[in-house]
């Protein structure tokens, strides 16, 4: 029986060793499951590339990735907002991962090629690794300090519009609540000024006087008599507010 207990104790040292390089990786992220072990090469990068990784696309731009959250988490270099993608699995293995409109904005190959989708380049630009970077978070305000955001949004928005539009709070803000309140805002604002470079944009915003940040169930976008509501679950952090698209296409302008 030595030779077979032998051979037991080698494969368990040869799986002990796969179960350990699997899970270097997710080292600096979050909770980790025996199923994260086994499927983090399937996720989007090598399987020695980072949880949270910074990428460069072939014409120079730069986004982030993070899969430390329960939605992976996205960030361009040039942009304020933070996406929240729904990856879901594509032909040979790859990982698409989607925004809350369903749009494709990265695709991922099990070899590790990493494909970035935007306006610019809608039919797809390489990216590599560039290394390991910080968590997506939204920044930390107090609720007194909300009102500046609010305002800054507004001026943002109206300057886009060409007329005046008023940002305001459903609920009252609380510490916890403020910062999601706040990112909420300055999507929204971006969602406007993005419309307002669209073909008939101006006539589109002419229909939008307030902008109304509330909280509910479920995140989403409405315009009603010319109030554009932004319901967001501050407790589901940036996956419970709408994306600046879904605001866009809420306002009539996709």
């Amino acid at each position: 029986m030595a030779a077979p207990q032998a051979a037991f104790r080698l494969v368990q040292a040869c799986a002990v060793g796969l179960l350990a390089t699997a899970l270097a990786p997710l080292a600096a992220g979050a909770p980790i499951t025996l199923r994260d072990a086994f499927t983090v090469g399937r996720l989007g990068n090598r399987p020695d590339s980072p949880v949270i990784g910074r990428y460069q696309t072939d014409d120079g731009g730069v986004f982030v990735l993070d899969r430390s959250t329960p939605k992976p988490l996205m960030k361009f270099g040039d942009d304020p907002e933070i996406w929240a993608l729904a990856p879901s699995p594509g032909p040979r293995g790859d990982i698409i991962y989607r925004n809350d409109l369903g749009e494709e904005m990265l695709r991922a190959t099990n070899l590790g090629g990493m494909t970035v989708f935007t306006d610019k380049r809608p039919g797809g630009s390489p990216a590599a690794l560039d290394g390991a970077s910080s968590p997506l978070r939204v920044s930390q305000i107090s609720a007194a300090s909300l009102f500046v955001h609010f305002y800054q949004a507004s001026v943002r928005a109206s300057r886009a519009a060409q007329h005046a539009i008023g940002f305001e709070t459903r609920e009252d803000a609380e510490p916890a609540t403020a910062p999601y309140m706040a990112d909420a805002a300055l999507v929204a604002s971006e969602a406007l000024v993005d419309i307002a470079a669209h073909p008939n944009g101006r006539a589109t915003l002419a229909r939008i006087a307030d902008v109304v940040i509330a909280q509910g169930p479920r995140s989403a976008a409405s315009l009603q008599k010319g109030v554009l509501t932004v319901t967001i679950v501050p407790a589901q952090g940036v996956a419970g507010r709408p994306s600046s698209r879904k605001i866009e296409h809420a306002a009539g302008a996709r």
